[in-house]
Parts: structure tokens; C-alpha cells; sequence
């Protein structure tokens, strides 16, 4: 259908579509049509100014607007035959008793021009096929040879004033291809109007849909939400209770590391250096918090770690800054502890 030139409707420029529908290009402007109007006015106001300049008539035509357009974009059928009759074409009324009597069938005609309220479009053979190339159609229409009559006649019965197009067509693309293809269309196009309309009901349609989706699945989406915030927190206050505890052992694990130091450091002084009751106190409940702060830490991360495999929410590591896991870091620091304990214990007995 592409190779096929098809003009839509703008504004009521029906005829200059009808026309370049027909000859299948941009052959005609509103401009010309314009002009060729003009000049049919023209020959019209001469042939009532011989009647007398000042005849009833002739000031009645005068005042009347022109009859072969007008300001919306409507011609005449004088014009479309003017326009015509420079390819050398000529219209005869189809619906006439004088071409009814001639008999001759629709189908070995070349072009029909089809009026109907100041509405004009084309209905051409183009090729092997007929098709009619109305301008307020989204496309064109293919007709097959038996339906042609009956769609003619139909156009009669509804008022129609049909016009056979006589004379040679000019040459065009898409009459030389259909001359050796055929188009078969699965789908009749739409009216403009209807199409949009259409397409408005299509996007109201999944609008109302959309809408009433939203609304009755609100009340669960709100619910599903609610639900999974109240679990981020959770997960979140665990998370702070754990990095806390964290921060705890990491500074008990500093202190534990600092008074091993401060023992070899003990060591490596004179063993006259005094040492006090008060200073062994401080360093064993230092120990004895130590020990506290583990064991709590440890059956913290075994509840936490009890807690995350039930829920199914939470199941990954935290690795340290050295690469090393909690639990390695948790005996890492028990060892420690147990060397500063025992290192401790000797410098009691000495």
C-alpha cells in the first residue's frame, strides 16, 4: 500500500486530495485551485454584465460569494473539471440516465470522482486492482471487481453524485507495479475520526484498568510494604547491636594486646621495679571484663546468627580489615587473652 499516493484530509481541501489522489502525485496546490476559481468568477460576473451593468441581476450576483469557493477550502465542480481538462480529461456524470443507457460495466471504467455535502474523493484502478482513495480514510481501500458495483450503487442510494473520469491517466509508479503484483488487505482501513476515537477508547480503557488494578491492590501492596519496612528495621537495630558489640571486643582486644605489651615490657625492666597490689587488681578485672565482653559477644552472634537462618533474611559474613572472620577474630583474641592471663600469673609468682 505504500507505493500507493495517498493524500488525508486537511482542514476541507478535499478536492485538491480528490484531484492528487487521482493522478496519483502533488499535482495540484490551493493556490491554483484558487487561481482556476478566480477566473471562473470572473467569466461568470462577464456574462451577467452583458445583461447591464445596473440589472437586478446582475447587482444580486454581485453581492452573493463566489460560487466556486470559499474560504474553508471547498471547490467547485467547475474547478475540478478545469483542472482536469488540462491533462485532458474529462467528467461525466455516472448517475445520469444517458451514460445508464450506454450499459457500460464500472469495472472497464479507469476512475470514478465520488460528491457527497461538499465532499469529494477518488475511487481509481490502479493496476489490476480498484481502490478507493477517499482522503478521510487512513489509507487506502482496496475494492475487489464484484464489489465494485454494489459500492457504487451504495454510494447512490446514500446520495452520491458519482463522476466518470474519461481520458488517459498520466503514468505513475503504482499503477506500473500493480500491473504485475497484487495487493491482498487483510484489514479495512478506518475513517480519521474513527480511528482516533479509537485509539482515545484503547488508552481509556488500560487507563481504567491500570487504575483499578491500583486500587484493589493497594491495601496488600500497603500492607507488603509496611511488612518489609518493619523488618529493614529490625535487621537494621540488629545490625547496630552487632557493630556495637563489635566496636566492644575490638577495644577490649586492644586493651588485652596493650597489657601483653605492658608484661614484656615488666619483664624486660630491673626486677627491682616495685610493683603494687592496686596495679595486679586493675589488670585482673581487666582480664575478668574481658572474659564478660567475649562470652557475651559470642552468644550475641549466636542468637543473631540463630535468628537470621530461621527468618531466611539474613545470611552473610563480615569480613576484617586483615581478611580474617569473626570467629577467627574471636580466637585470635581468646588466645591472646589466655598468653596475657598466663603471662600474668608469672609475674605474680615472681
Amino acid at each position: 500500500m505504500e507505493v500507493i499516493f495517498h493524500e488525508k484530509q486537511e482542514g476541507s481541501l478535499c478536492a485538491q486530495h480528490c484531484l492528487n489522489n487521482l493522478l496519483q502525485g502533488e499535482y495540484f496546490s490551493p493556490v491554483e485551485l484558487s487561481s482556476i476559481a478566480m477566473q471562473l468568477d470572473e467569466q461568470e460576473r462577464m456574462r451577467m454584465a452583458e445583461g447591464g451593468l445596473t440589472s437586478e441581476e446582475y447587482r444580486t450576483f454581485m453581492q452573493q460569494p463566489s460560487g466556486n469557493m470559499d474560504d474553508s477550502g471547498f471547490f467547485s465542480i467547475q474547478v475540478i473539471s478545469d483542472a482536469l481538462r488540462v491533462w485532458g480529461l474529462e467528467l461525466i456524470l455516472f448517475n445520469s440516465p444517458e451514460y445508464q443507457i450506454l450499459g457500460i460495466d464500472p469495472i472497464n471504467e479507469r476512475a470514478f470522482i465520488c460528491n457527497y455535502k461538499e465532499h469529494w474523493f477518488t475511487v481509481r484502478k490502479l493496476g489490476k486492482q480498484w481502490f478507493n482513495l477517499n482522503s478521510l480514510l487512513t489509507g487506502p481501500e482496496l475494492i475487489s471487481d464484484t464489489y465494485l458495483a454494489l459500492f457504487l450503487a451504495q454510494l447512490q442510494q446514500e446520495g452520491y453524485s458519482i463522476f466518470v473520469v474519461k481520458g488517459d491517466l498520466p503514468d505513475c509508479e503504482a499503477d506500473q507495479l500493480l500491473q504485475m503484483v497484487q495487493i491482498h488487505q487483510s484489514q479495512r482501513p478506518r475513517l480519521i475520526g474513527e480511528d482516533a476515537a479509537a485509539r482515545d477508547l484503547r488508552v481509556q480503557r488500560s487507563e481504567a484498568a491500570m487504575e483499578a488494578g491500583r486500587l484493589y491492590d493497594g491495601p496488600a501492596a500497603m500492607d507488603e510494604d509496611e511488612e518489609n519496612l518493619q523488618k529493614a528495621l529490625a535487621l537494621s537495630r540488629q545490625q547496630i547491636d552487632m557493630e556495637d558489640e563489635e566496636a566492644d571486643l575490638r577495644r577490649a582486644i586492644q586493651l588485652s594486646i596493650q597489657g601483653g605489651h605492658c608484661s614484656d615490657s615488666t619483664d624486660s625492666l630491673s626486677p627491682n621495679l616495685p610493683q603494687t597490689s592496686e596495679t595486679c587488681k586493675q589488670e585482673s578485672l581487666t582480664q575478668e571484663e574481658l572474659r564478660q565482653r567475649r562470652q557475651m559477644y559470642f552468644e550475641k552472634q549466636q542468637q543473631i546468627k540463630d535468628e537470621h537462618q530461621s527468618s531466611e533474611e539474613i545470611n552473610a559474613t563480615t569480613d576484617t580489615d586483615s581478611g580474617m572472620s569473626e570467629e577467627d577474630m574471636l580466637r585470635a583474641a581468646m588466645n591472646i587473652s589466655l598468653d596475657t592471663g598466663g603471662t600474668n600469673a608469672t609475674l605474680q609468682e615472681k
